[in-house]
Order: structure tokens, then sequence, then C-alpha cells
């Protein structure tokens, strides 16, 4: 793949800057010139949207095999507990979001939503833990949570959640959610869901009622304005560009796993957590800042100098999680899937210095997130795939920079999917979250293909290269250091040490 584009010609100014960095957290308003979507007559069941669609196809392809849809998050409470107040809580944005009671079967050929009374309601399971030696209690808590992430959701029936609150002392509280992601992405995940149950509980618990506005539209008129959208010159346009972008062939990415691949994806997960140090994460804030760069694209340039260090290859497929649909206002504040994975391909030969890595990874992903509509699955039928039972058909590889969660109230805080549910999708995903006290990541990976030390050295290796970057980003590729303690890390490949 050539990249043509002049050394300037990405750079952002600070608010170009500024807005590409909350679209790709999902926070980008932006209502196109066509006129506002509203609430849809629903004559019949709505169809699935186009990402949710994929999602279950996967899930009918995946069954009996680790669930590797499973979303699981931990909200903080700490201080005193209203268990009244927070079950009304939760049960008023189960009434909310038409999402968080929707199933899905089947109607002749085609999957649909089911959406059921805004009467429902899921009281969660109460444990109380304070009775136990307090040594004991965080392993219990984490147990149960586990028990509850680890088992399948059966797609046709309500609820495709599950809600665990346990008390492990009078002013320590956990509520443990665990959702199917038909339902929830990373702004459900990381701004939604604890923003509005801690404001509604915040009313409640002082006898006030729901401040929170009436929703103007649901997921279901997500999915039917999408598909009537998607299609005709919008259509033709984006395909025209994944055409050019992914023109050719492309090399499967030679990952040096520590076992061989398998004949067929097994979809295990493990989950390893990392934090970035402040000192760094700093550097990387002002690197970005210093060429015009998205945080997502400095980032996306340190993993694939990672992955071109490692494999020796020069034309890297890596994936990442698109928010489509979350461009318009009317979609903002719903529950709901709007995640569509998509690739960004980086051409690495003549061993470029990071600076340039930089302004193509800025380019890539702009080109991307302007036409992420289209899924993965039918590009691949667009540009006729083989089809590979072991491998995604475009890359094994994901990053992604979640949504800032938003100020809570004191007392409120979340962390994401810090519970196993045992199953993943991909080789390996780096989720990142830029926290005020650094970095925050986490590593999932496929215990079939890595053992854990591995990904640490991985994790180790990514913080050395993103130093060295920081330090000096005129440096080539080749000659970044790979150790942050003057020793030379090993690498897992003999190709480049």
């Amino acid at each position: 793949m050539e990249n043509n584009a002049r050394p300037d010609a990405v750079s952002l100014s600070e608010a170009k800057r500024s807005l590409l960095e909350k679209y790709l957290r999902g926070e980008f308003r932006q209502v196109s010139g066509t006129s506002a979507i509203t609430r849809q007559i629903r004559e019949s069941p709505p169809p699935l949207s186009l990402a949710q669609q994929q999602v279950w196809l996967r899930s009918q392809m995946t069954a009996g095999m680790p669930p590797l849809y499973n979303e699981s998050i931990t909200i903080y409470r700490r201080g005193p507990l209203d268990v009244a107040a927070l079950q009304r809580s939760f049960n008023e944005m189960i009434r909310r979001h038409e999402a968080w009671r929707t199933t899905f079967d089947m109607v002749g050929a085609q999957p649909v939503q089911v959406i059921h009374p805004a009467s429902a309601e899921i009281p969660p399971r109460i444990v109380d833990l304070s009775g136990l030696p307090e040594t004991n209690r965080e392993a219990t808590a984490l147990q149960l949570a586990t028990e509850e992430a680890t088992p399948a959701f059966d797609l046709t029936r309500v609820p495709l959640l599950r809600a665990t609150l346990v008390t492990l002392a009078d002013q320590d509280h956990r509520l443990f959610l665990t959702m199917h992601q038909m339902i929830v992405d990373g702004i459900s995940v990381y701004d939604i869901i604890p923003s509005e149950l801690a404001t509604l509980y915040e009313a409640f618990s002082n006898g006030r009622p729901s401040s929170l506005p009436d929703l103007p539209v649901q997921f279901a008129d997500f999915a039917l304005w999408q598909r009537h959208w998607l299609q005709g010159e919008v259509l033709a346009n984006q395909l025209s560009y994944w055409r050019k972008q992914l023109a050719g062939d492309f090399s499967v990415l030679q990952w040096p796993g520590d076992r061989p691949r398998p004949p067929f994806q097994t979809y295990r997960g493990s989950i390893k957590a990392f934090t970035l140090p402040m000192q760094l994460t700093k550097a990387l804030r002002e690197l970005s800042q210093r060429e015009g760069a998205s945080l997502f694209a400095t980032l996306l340039a340190g993993f694939t100098t990672l992955l071109y260090r490692y494999t020796g290859q020069t034309d890297i497929i890596v994936g990442t999680l698109a928010p489509t649909g979350r461009r318009r206002s009317e979609f903002q504040r719903l529950l709901g899937y709007f995640l569509n994975p998509v690739a960004l391909r980086t051409d690495l030969s003549g061993n470029p210095t990071f600076h340039e890595l930089l302004r193509q990874s800025q380019e890539i992903t702009l080109g991307a997130l302007s036409n992420d509509d289209v899924p993965l699955e039918v590009l691949a039928q667009e540009l006729r795939l083989p089809a590979d039972p072991s491998r995604h058909p475009f890359f094994q590889v994901v990053i992604s920079l979640a949504p800032i969660v938003p100020d809570l109230p004191a007392g409120w805080d979340m962390t994401p999917m810090d519970v196993e549910s045992g199953g993943a999708r991909w080789d390996l995903y780096l989720e990142l979250n830029d926290r005020p006290n650094g970095l925050l990541g986490r590593a999932q990976y496929n215990p079939d293909l890595f053992d854990v030390s591995t990904i640490v050295e991985l994790i180790g290796t990514l913080q050395a290269l993103l130093e060295a970057a920081c330090s000096n980003p005129l440096q080539r590729l080749r000659e970044l250091p790979i150790s942050n303690n003057g020793e030379q890390q090993s690498c897992l490949t003999q190709k480049d040490c």
C-alpha cells in the first residue's frame, strides 16, 4: 500500500484534533444536512442494525463456545447505600431504554428485535459479604462476579443482562453488571450506564423525581434509519474507499504465538490489566498535541511499531472499533450496540521515522472513521476473500481508546471488564482508557495462543517503544529501543532484535 500524502497533509488544528478525539470516543455530535430522525412507526418487529446482525450471526456460529460477547463492568459505590433507590434507578434505566428489554428472534428468514413492555423489571441479586473476614471479601466478590459473567446468554430470552449487588462493608459496595454486546457498546459502558445510574440514584435517594429527559428515539429507530440511509451513493462511496484501501494482496500477520494456531478459532479469552505511567501518559498527550494528531493515532503508531518489530512485516493491518451511528446527535444518549470494527492498514516500508508513521496513522484513522458504516463481513464478500476458520479475514489484533468516564457524583466510580467471561473474539485486543492517573489498559488475549508472560513482555515492550518515540519521534522505527532499562529485551521472533 502506498502512502502519497504530503508530510503536513494530516496535521490538524487544535479544534479539529479535539473533534477527532471526541469522535474516536463516540462523543462527536454531528448532524448532517439530512432532516432530524424521529420515532418510526413499527408495523412489524424492527430489523437488527447492521453491526448487530454480524454479532448475531457469529453468536449462532459459536454456540457452545466461550461467550465472546459478554461485557462486564463494575460500578463502585463508596458511602452509604439506599438499596431500594438503587433498584428503582436500575429499573428506570430499563424503562427508558428499549435496548435493555429487547431480545432477538427469527421472523421468516430474518432476525428481528423483539421489544418487551416497559413494565419489565430486573431485580439485582443482592449479596452481603460484610460478615466475612475482611481479607476474604474482595476475592469472594470477584468469584461471584465471574460466576455471573461466564454463562452465555440466550438471545431469545429476556433479560440480556445480569446484575449482582455486593456489599463488602457499610461504606463499600459493588454493582457487577454483565450484558450481551447486542445491547451495549463503549459509550454505553463508560458513559451512559454509570452517569444515568448515579444521576437517578441521587434523585431517588433524596426523594426527587428523575431529572433525565425522555428519549426522543430508541435503538430500533436507529436500525431502521441506518438500513434506509446506507444504500445507493452513500454505500457505493464507502465501498469504493475500502476497495482502494484494501486493494491487492495483504499478508496475514505472522504473530509469533507461544503455540501453533489451532485449525479453528477457539474464542477463549483471558485478561491482563496494566497501567502506563503518568509521566508517559503526559508525554504521549504532549507529543500528540505537538504533532497535531489524536492520542489514538499516537497509540496506534506505537502499537503498529511493536508489531513491525516483532514480525518484520511492512504491510500491517490492525483493527479498531468505530462508533458508527454515534455521529448523529439523536443517538448519542442511547444504550445499544453502535460499534463496527474497521481495518487500519499501514505501510511500513522504508523503515520510516515515528514522526512519519504518526502522520500516516492519523490519515488512516481519519479515512476509516469517515467510511465506518460498512460491516467487515460485507467487505470480505465484496473483496472475495477466502474463508479461513482459523482466523479473522482482515486482522487478528485490535486496539481502541475507550470513551472518557464522565465526572460522577462523589462516591461513584466504574471499571470496565475487570471480570473475565472466558471468551474473546480476537487473538489480542488492547483497550486503553485515558484517566487522570494515567492510561489504564487491559490486554484481552487468547490463552490457546499466548502465555501470560508473553503478554506481560509485550506490554513492557510497548511502553519502552512509546517512551522512546516521545523522547525522539524523528528516530527510525528499527532504531527505537525496545527496553526501558538499558538492556535488550527478548523478542518473540529473531527477525528483529
